[in-house]
Formats: C-alpha cells, sequence, structure tokens
C-alpha cells in the first residue's frame, strides 16, 4: 500500500517551487492563483528571496504548503494514495491530496494559522530544542519535572530524535537538567515560538474558527493526524484534529508506525527537500521511501 506524506514548516529553501513554475504551465496556474488568495506575490519570496526572508512564519507556511500540494496537483498519471501524512502544517497538503479540503480553501487556512502564530509569538517569547539520541521517557520526565515553565515534548520525529519547546527560561531549564541526566546533543532551533506546546493557545483559537468557516468534505482516503497517530475518514474527527494540533506534540514516530501497521509498504514524500523520507527510513527500514518527483 502506498502512504503519500508531506513536510512541515523547516523544509523551506531559497528558490523553491521556481523549476515547477517554469516547466509546468499548470504550476504556474496555481502559483498565480496563491498570488492573488494571498494578496502578495509569494512567488518572489519562494523563487528569489533570501533564507532570512522565508524564515518569516507567515511566510515559510504558506510557501511549504504550496510546494508540496503543486508538486501532488501536477504529476501525471499520479495513482491514488492510499493513505496521506503530513508533519504539522503537511497536514493540510495532506487533506488536499485526500480531497477533504480544496486547494484555495487549505491554502487560506495555512495563512490564518501562519498568522495567528506568529502572534503568539511576539506574545510569548518561546523556542524550542531538539535532543538526539537520548530517551524519549526520560525527556519526558524532565519535561514533566519543571512545573513552573511551559516545557513540552512537541515533536516526536524518530527514535533518537525528539524536539521539545517551551518558554525561553524553561527550555533553557530544561537542557540543563537533560545534561545532568545524561544527554549529550541537545541543539537549540532558529524558530519564532514554542510550537505545538500550550503557547500557541491563542492561535489555537484563531484556527478553530478558521476551521468552522470552511468547507471540507469526505476525504477519498485516511489521513493519519499527528495528535492521535490514527488513520481516519471522519470529518468532524478531522477538523477537532486539526484544531487542537497546535498545543500538542507531533507524533510522527507513532504515525509513520500505525501506517506501516496498516500495509503501508511505500512512503512517497511530496515537497521541499527529503526530511520525511529520511525520518521513515530511521523510523521503518523495512519500508521503501521515496520523493514524489
Amino acid at each position: 500500500m502506498r502512504a503519500y506524506v508531506f513536510p512541515g514548516q523547516g523544509a523551506q529553501y531559497p528558490g523553491m517551487g521556481r523549476e515547477l513554475y517554469e516547466e509546468l504551465p499548470a504550476a504556474r496556474r496555481w502559483f498565480d492563483m496563491a498570488n492573488e488568495i494571498l494578496g502578495f506575490r509569494i512567488t518572489e519570496v519562494m523563487f528569489s528571496g533570501t533564507e532570512e526572508n522565508l524564515k518569516r512564519t507567515n511566510v515559510t507556511q504558506p510557501a511549504v504548503f504550496l510546494h508540496s500540494v503543486i508538486e501532488f496537483l501536477t504529476m501525471e498519471e499520479l495513482p491514488a494514495p492510499d493513505m496521506v501524512a503530513g508533519h504539522s502544517l503537511g497536514e493540510f497538503s495532506a487533506l488536499v491530496a485526500n480531497g477533504a479540503l480544496r486547494f484555495e480553501d487549505a491554502l487560506r487556512l495555512v495563512a490564518q494559522r501562519a498568522a495567528a502564530m506568529e502572534r503568539a509569538c511576539e506574545a510569548h517569547p518561546s523556542t524550542m530544542a531538539a535532543v538526539l539520541k537520548f530517551d524519549d521517557a526520560k525527556i519526558e520526565e524532565v519535561c514533566r519535572s519543571i512545573e513552573d515553565e511551559v516545557v513540552v515534548p512537541a515533536n516526536y520525529n524518530c527514535p533518537g530524535q525528539l524536539v521539545i519547546s517551551g518558554s525561553l527560561s524553561g527550555i533553557e531549564r530544561a537542557t540543563e537538567e537533560l545534561k545532568a541526566v545524561g544527554a549529550r546533543r541537545i541543539h537549540r532551533l532558529n524558530v519564532g515560538g514554542a510550537f505545538h506546546s500550550p503557547l500557541m493557545l491563542s492561535a489555537q483559537s484563531e484556527l478553530a474558527a478558521a476551521i468552522e468557516q470552511t468547507d471540507f468534505f469526505p476525504p477519498k482516503c485516511p489521513i493519519f493526524q499527528n495528535i492521535s497517530a490514527q488513520g481516519t475518514t471522519d470529518v468532524e474527527v478531522i477538523k477537532q484534529n486539526l484544531r487542537n494540533q497546535l498545543t500538542h506534540p507531533v507524533r510522527w514516530t507513532q504515525s509513520v508506525q500505525t501506517m506501516v501497521e496498516a500495509g503501508a509498504t511505500e512512503f512517497v514524500e511530496f515537497g521541499p527537500g527529503e526530511v520525511l523520507q529520511g525520518l521513515v527510513k530511521r523510523i521503518a527500514p523495512e519500508v521503501t521511501a521515496r520523493s514524489g518527483r
């Protein structure tokens, strides 16, 4: 069985999407539509902007979404997926791929999500850090022990790679305590704030309102969502999971594992970079993982 997967924030790079735009008339039409919907020429930032330009959350998220979805939509003779999943932001791409959201509606939601997250970051200075080659249970225990600060597990990316998220002082304290119990590789991430933590509660409320005003349709195949790591085709469950995603961890390791248990033997990644392929291979070395293009 074939699983289509879509990356999230962090996969962006200068020049992303330019080749699609220049080579495929159909891609050009999707990109031009996106410029109109967003009210600014995001293509100029994607194709010609600097790495710094692309790091702004209100640019990064729509840019990664557009690259991923337009690559998917312009593939000729593409077999239908048996299941889909996306890493954080990538869930919106996955919902276009399985027919639960229209392209233009998903793009509007992504833009609203990005703006809401940026406002939450400005209101609560915060950050994230990747803890590598250390036991998940010990990381979770350290996070629970810091009761007077926000610090939580945020991204279960693969075995040996867990990202924590929280206030600046919470992450600093967690880093010190993790080192004290044996963690040796901890890297502060260059992000705008504490994604997938309680500090995103205001953004979650804004996104929830936008989701309620958006049309969703019965999906053609299950989506395995970050918050539950379980597959579903229930529109109301999908919407609820999307609403709660911003304040809960991305369970990517668990999602890939349950997709394999459900029969996935081939994972195909659409979008910039090859991050998810690498994670899939570390989580489930027995399956194949490749780029969609």
